[in-house]
């Protein structure tokens, strides 16, 4: 195994690539299983060509608006970041202003609550079967999109979704797996407090209202970073902060693992500039978690592109903020 650290005080030196400004569009699109268009926001750079994708799936309760730290960076510095806003949205389920845990309550009362995650994964689907339209109608992105480099990246249930995508698959009460709904188009992905393995690591909360966390990932096998914080503590599970790390463990696909030392399930606030659900705001955590990621997925999807090595060379000090250890 190989193992660095980070600096705070290096974490705005990592880049290779100078930033340029971005623009913003939401373009509606079909999905099937939905009554209503699967909204997306798409964020990309004014300049340059051949220019990667990521598919963004948002945690429980967000929306495409979501997670500006990290789509701002990664859109400034050369992605196309493409946000869809699925049925779990806070905004859809029309109490925009509600706590997180008066979404779950409406989310848990919800008749078709049980299904969302299946839904989700063919969100994800339906966007990626339409990024030719979604290139042709952003505003000065026609022509410039490879859709052969497709990166997914998701935060919480997001990373459910996106894990699913790679391959994770869902045990069913009767022990049998659910259909695989993996996705080859998809290259090379990043886990942000992704959920580990199901069975007795669930609480009984999990096991009675979200079923689907009963996960297995031998199967996992696309190339993926997981991040996550190590005083990430959830309702979701009995074994605390490393139930967050199992997908590292447990997964063939999964190479390196980024744990933020005294990071939460908000990795610092990367859900929003000042977000209220963040409860370990730091800055220096977020940048870390923006750059990391950007680094890894470069050089995933860009033959001999150092980024991710350079990344990991500048990550040795005494002050740390974080570990990266890769198989």
């Amino acid at each position: 195994m190989e193992r660095n650290k980070i600096n705070p005080e290096s974490t705005q030196t990592f880049l290779s690539t100078p930033t340029t400004a971005t623009t913003a569009t939401i373009i509606e699109l079909k999905s099937p299983g939905r009554q209503h268009a699967l909204q997306v926001r798409v964020s990309a750079p004014v300049a340059g060509g051949n220019l990667p994708v990521i598919l963004f799936a948002h945690g429980f309760g967000s929306s495409m608006l979501g997670y500006d730290p990290l789509v701002e960076f990664w859109s400034a510095n050369g992605f196309v970041v493409i946000q869809p806003t699925f049925l779990d949205s806070k905004i859809l389920l029309n109490i925009p202003e509600a706590t997180h845990q008066d979404a779950i309550n409406a989310y848990l009362n919800n008749p078709g609550a049980k299904h969302i995650w299946r839904q989700r994964v063919t969100d994800m689907k339906a966007t990626l079967d339409q990024l030719h339209y979604i290139e042709s109608y952003t505003p000065g992105l026609s022509g410039r999109l490879d859709s052969s480099r497709i990166a997914a990246v998701g935060h919480s249930f997001g990373a459910h979704t996106v894990g699913l995508l790679l391959g994770a698959r869902v045990i069913k009460p009767d022990g049998n797996l659910e259909d695989d709904m993996s996705d080859k188009r998809i290259n090379a992905a990043v886990l942000l407090s992704a959920g580990g393995r199901g069975g007795d690591a669930l609480s009984d909360f999990a096991k009675t209202h979200f079923s689907y966390l009963n996960q297995a990932f031998g199967q996992l096998n696309t190339p993926a970073l997981l991040v996550a914080g190590d005083n990430d503590i959830s309702p979701l599970t009995v074994i605390g902060p490393e139930w967050f790390t199992d997908i590292y463990a447990l997964s063939p696909g999964a190479n390196a693992l980024f744990t933020l030392f005294g990071g939460e399930h908000m990795l610092g606030g990367i859900t929003g500039h000042l977000a209220k659900e963040t409860t370990d705001e730091n800055q220096e955590r977020v940048a870390a978690v923006a750059q990391v990621t950007w680094a890894y997925l470069r050089s995933a999807l860009l033959p001999d592109d150092k980024s991710w090595t350079n990344a990991k060379a500048m990550l040795n000090s005494p002050n740390t903020i974080g570990s990266i250890i890769t198989k």
